[in-house]
């Protein structure tokens, strides 16, 4: 096992005893660090009440005192922030507009004027009234620049967007004589910016100032020129469901304990690994020594007998006539003749005279055939002679002549 392999598997059980000691002592909190995510859909709602005056600066509205320009304007508004810097918001609004316009620069056939008056035969004073529905994009700036921080109190946040008006004129219809309210039969498509200052009352209700410019098309003036609104609003806000971020969950571990214990048990088993290190080197630089494994000499006769039996047949005179003639060849040679019977037949009593019947007949031929008695000694044995099992008796019914 490597070295590395072996540091690793200590570091991973002091891991994991010290985490068994001190799982209990694990505690999970929220981590604003970490940033926010977001909240359920149902969260961070808002219904937005806005209520002040508006200016319009069009082509011949300088020519009307800039105190008498001013005319109200309002809106209502629901919204949703999706997380703590974007959000967007619907709504309706309305916005009145007073200006002037050149006797004949009239969008209407009877005229557009403001309670029918005219000064001076220079120019008609013009009021329209404009109704629409509105969608506006947020980035709240407190949040982006300052961070997040529930508890603050002033919010600044910036939007942009766009609706669709309709407006609504005075003019004299028809037979009528007197100027009176009615659709003006024009749609204006309109974009806005603008900057809310909000200061937060409590979780669900705030206090602030919208200042908003708004871009739209001008039909009163005569020159089908580009209008500007702009408008200063006091705004009373709502918010609904959950106001707060939610922060990710992260664990908070106990302080770390006192590592020295581990720290001198792995030097230990450092130089425990490299002493390992060292022998095995040694071992594998060791020269091989050659084992000559001795193999038991194998028999130099085995005659074997039919259950019961130990008398000899002619095929076994024979085959000891043949070992009589090995045995003279050499006199200087040593041999055991060896009985042998099956254990699982028959009784211990009848087996061990089957022994030393057949150990016997085959010295008595062996002698007969003028092998001198002092060349071999005859002995039994009480065990199997292969141990096969009784499916292989009769290679256990046998006598071995074996060269000493």
């Amino acid at each position: 096992m490597k070295k590395s392999l072996i540091l690793a598997f200590g570091c991973a059980m002091v891991a994991i005893s010290a985490s068994a000691q001190n799982a209990q002592e694990v505690t999970y909190v929220e981590d604003p660090a970490q940033g926010y995510t977001f909240n359920r859909f149902k969260d961070n709602w808002f219904i937005q009440l806005e209520g002040g005056a508006g200016v319009g600066f069009t082509s011949y509205d300088s020519h009307r005192n800039f105190g008498d320009r001013f005319a109200p304007a309002a809106s209502l508004e629901i919204g949703k922030w999706f997380s703590p810097l974007l959000g967007a918001r619907i709504g309706g609004d309305f916005m009145s507009v007073k200006g002037l316009t050149q006797p004949g620069h009239f969008n209407f056939p009877y005229g557009v004027v403001e309670e029918g008056k005219l000064i001076k035969d220079q120019y008609n004073k013009t009021k329209a009234n404009y109704f629409g529905a509105t969608f506006d994009v947020m980035l709240n700036l407190s949040h982006w620049w300052c961070g997040y921080n529930p508890n603050r109190v002033y919010n600044a946040y910036i939007y942009a967007g766009g609706g669709l008006y309709w407006d609504f004129v005075k003019f004299a219809k028809g037979d009528d004589k007197e100027a009176k309210w009615h659709r003006g039969q024009d749609r204006v498509i309109a974009i806005r910016a603008g900057l809310t200052q909000e200061f937060n009352i409590s979780k669900r209700f705030a206090l602030g100032l919208d200042l908003r410019a708004t871009a739209f098309d001008n039909h009163l003036d005569g020159d089908n020129g580009t209008a500007i609104y702009a408008e200063a609003l006091l705004t009373a806000t709502i918010k609904l469901g959950k106001v707060d971020w939610t922060a990710p969950i992260v664990p908070v571990c106990p302080p770390a304990e006192n590592c020295d214990e581990y720290r001198a048990r792995l030097q230990a088993a450092d130089a425990r690994i490299a002493d390992l290190e060292a022998q095995l080197k040694a071992c594998l630089n060791r020269p091989v020594e050659k084992v000559v494994e001795k193999v038991p000499a194998a028999p130099l006769a085995t005659i074997y007998y039919p259950i019961g039996s130990y008398r000899l047949t002619s095929v076994d005179r024979k085959v000891l006539q043949s070992v009589a003639n090995v045995m003279k060849g050499d006199t200087n040679k040593k041999y055991t003749v060896t009985g042998w019977a099956d254990n699982y037949t028959g009784t211990d009593a009848v087996n061990k005279r089957l022994r030393e019947n057949r150990a016997n007949t085959v010295a008595k031929q062996l002698v007969r055939y003028g092998v001198n008695e002092g060349q071999f000694t005859t002995t039994t044995n009480n065990g199997n002679r292969v141990d096969l099992g009784d499916k292989c008796l009769t290679l256990d019914r046998c006598v071995t002549i074996v060269e000493d």
